[in-house]
């Protein structure tokens, strides 16, 4: 069904091939607009995919950095951009590593904190080992590039007035404009096709009278938990300067980590040195200034600004974006819902773009700012990735799948130390593959069939043996742990033992057993792994057999599914993943459905739900949907629940440690794309997932039906 236009509304048929949504006018309506400085609401520039993000303030700069300091942070950053201080101890995983018991024997895993009875020397070296490999290698900031009076001082939130700024989506253009000592500032800022940049042009009488410049400031290394840049220790980070008229060129060195950037100029302008890695640009005698400050790992010259032919540049690339795949429009809707998810679905789209469509996972906080390091955690890819194929998108998704192929022989070698085949897949990680220490991560277990999942998903965007044959190894290395993982029992079935903390991570390592939603996600990848073998020409494979077929049922106590096999079999706070079982996957088959409503209406009545993550409402939404509830399903992804809340960037706000979270995005576009298209087994009725009392009016194109 590749390119095939899915597209109904809840009432009417079909809408003839012809009558095409208006997609501009889609996201035009939804273009967000920030009338006040919120440190909050800073708006992200970069374009699809090229995983370089522009952070800026109500100026349209970085102006505003301190402000925003305790909110959401003005950084640069790009996916390329990593540091890591000395190791002059030469700290390994070995020096945090502990035997596990595992069934009568043991299995090595990695924990934060030492166990109890190591000797003090060996303690000590534990915890500093443990510190610097979480810590290391970490994602920086680039740089900040933003306004100051010509001498320097800088501009604070109340100089600022008649503040209105829009986002552009459509072109992704930022446009400001602001009150600046009684005098009007125009800014139009976007990000750079090709380098990884960011241009402006600025109109203003303060540029001609001499009264405002531009200062552009690199900050040192952090490693510090959501540091992206430190400017405590200037000599631990060195800037050397190339200038020329109307340009110059930064050579940055972090230790090991060298990148350039280059700062390019229209008319006259002087560069003044401000400090030890600041500078400042100040304009001569126009009104008008066009910058374009772009960054690279060589080192780079500067190039006039061709402010112009780079808008023209990125606004092909967002329509080229917003023209592929697929579209929803919610116009003509009586509930007045409907357009709040309408903006939160056209603001996501924009936001996964630009954090989560590189070649590397994201970061749970993608290009924005620092969230554990700035490292990956591997069990939100299907978060951040799987709803592009539904979005008829699989290229990007695939391209994400490569990073597993490239970290196989790490995932082997834990496998193999922990007396499993294949591969197991770490959890917090950085482009070496390598894993962290965890008192939680290493425990995890339910990011391990991620890639057949995600697999499946472009599969179905895009059909053919072709992407089977391109990530056969992963299949293969994902099935071959997932079938030596779990041990045989005296019942003949094979289990999920300890140590092992379930994706509802409350629940303790040394204790948990057979989580429901690990065997429902693992007997279900093995199964499409054993289809997958045989349509690749190969033989069973025996042990895949087994373990599909000998894998422990679904827990359950009373009338209702449970989230692990023992007490305290459900507990009520942190993610519902018991609901995962029938929501995100397919019910297994034999699956009970009327427990499954149970355990539906269990969880509904009696969970924390400010506890919850912003993937859990669309994993409530996707339960209620299957269980042909569409009307609760709505209520689900719209609940009104702290963390539930989509700022006017779109992004949507878990607490002050995490001000923006991806995966809430990503999981509201994975729901939406599920409700809208349907799922295999669906209702027989366009938009399944949504009311068909009236209320909406769904439109749907290209988007691809669920598993």
């Amino acid at each position: 069904m590749k390119g095939a236009i899915i597209a109904a509304t809840c009432l009417v048929a079909p809408l003839a091939a012809e009558e095409k949504l208006d997609r501009e006018a889609i996201v035009r309506r939804n273009h967000p607009v920030i009338e006040k400085a919120d440190k909050l609401t800073p708006f992200g520039l970069g374009l699809p995919g090229a995983d370089f993000v522009f952070t800026a303030d109500v100026t349209g700069l970085q102006t505003l950095a301190d402000f925003h300091r305790d909110g959401q942070d003005l950084n640069t950053m790009a996916g390329w951009a990593w540091h890591e201080f000395p190791n002059p101890e030469k700290f390994t995983l070995a020096d945090c590593t502990a035997p596990h018991p595992h069934d009568g024997e043991t299995r090595p895993y990695m924990p934060m904190n030492p166990p109890e009875g190591l000797p003090a020397e060996k303690k000590e070296r534990w915890l500093k080992a443990s510190a610097w490999l979480r810590s290391n290698p970490h994602r920086i900031g680039l740089g900040r590039l933003g306004f100051v009076k010509a001498d320097g001082t800088a501009i604070k939130p109340p100089d600022l007035t008649g503040i209105r700024q829009e986002m552009d989506l459509w072109s992704g253009m930022l446009h400001s404009r602001f009150m600046l000592e009684g005098s009007e500032v125009k800014v139009t800022t976007l990000p750079v096709a090709g380098p990884d940049g960011v241009a402006a042009k600025i109109e203003a009488d303060l540029l001609e009278d001499g009264r405002l410049a531009l200062e552009l400031g690199f900050p040192g290394p952090s490693g510090e938990w959501g540091g992206t840049g430190n400017d405590a220790n200037p000599a631990a980070h060195q800037t050397g300067l190339a200038q020329a008229k109307q340009g110059a060129t930064f050579v940055r060195t972090m230790d090991q980590t060298h990148y350039s950037a280059a700062l390019g100029w229209s008319g006259e302008a002087a560069l003044e040195k401000s400090g030890a890695h600041r500078f400042l640009l100040k304009p001569k005698g126009a009104r008008t200034l066009d910058v374009r400050l772009v960054f690279s790992q060589d080192k780079a010259p500067y190039t006039q600004p061709s402010f112009e032919a780079d808008a023209t540049a990125c606004a092909r690339q967002w329509n080229g974006y917003w023209n592929r795949g697929g579209a929803i429009d919610f116009a003509g809707s009586t509930d007045p819902r409907a357009k709040e998810l309408e903006r939160r679905i056209v603001l996501s789209r924009y936001l996964m773009a630009i954090h989560s469509a590189g070649p590397n996972p994201p970061q749970e906080t993608g290009n924005a700012r620092n969230s554990w390091f700035g490292k990956f955690h591997l069990e939100m890819v299907p978060w951040h990735s799987a709803h592009f194929s539904l979005w008829g998108m699989p290229e990007t998704t695939d391209r994400q799948l490569e990073f597993y192929r490239r970290i196989l022989p790490k995932a082997r070698a834990t496998a193999s130390a922990q007396g499993c085949k294949g591969a197991r897949w770490p959890k917090m990680t950085d482009p070496s593959g390598r894993e962290s220490p965890s008192d939680i991560g290493v425990y995890l277990a339910w990011q391990q069939p991620h890639p057949i999942y995600l697999l499946d998903l472009v599969r179905r965007a895009k059909p053919g043996k072709e992407t089977l044959e391109k990530h056969r190894e992963v299949i293969f290395a994902t099935a071959d742990f997932m079938a030596s993982f779990p041990r045989r029992g005296d019942d003949g079935k094979l289990h999920l033992l300890p140590p092992l903390i379930p994706a509802q991570e409350c629940y303790k390592q040394a204790e948990t057993k057979d989580p429901a939603y690990e065997l429902a996600y693992f007997r279900w990848a093995l199964g499409k792994a054993r289809e997958w073998r045989s349509e690749l020409g190969e033989a069973p494979d025996p042990a895949w057999d087994s373990a599909w077929k000998d894998l422990a049922p679904l827990p359950f106590t009373e009338d209702r599914y449970a989230t692990v096999s023992g007490p305290p079999f459900t507990l009520y706070h942190d993610h519902p993943c018991v609901l995962m079982i029938c929501g995100w996957l397919p019910p297994e088959k034999g699956f009970d459905m009327a427990r499954f409503g149970r355990t539906y209406d269990d969880i509904a009545k009696k969970w924390d739900y400010p506890t919850t993550w912003g993937w859990d409402p669309p994993v409530m939404a996707m339960a209620a949907a299957r269980l042909d509830r569409p009307s609760a399903a709505i209520d689900e992804l719209l609940r009104d629940t702290p963390r539930n809340g989509y700022l006017a960037n779109g992004h949507n706000y878990l607490d002050q440690r995490l001000p923006l979270y991806l995966p809430g995005n990503g999981g509201l576009l994975h729901a939406v794309a599920m409700m809208a298209a349907g799922w295999d087994g669906a209702p027989d009725r366009p938009c399944p997932g949504f009311p068909a009392d009236g209320t909406w009016k769904v439109r749907v194109e290209g988007l691809i039906k669920a598993p």
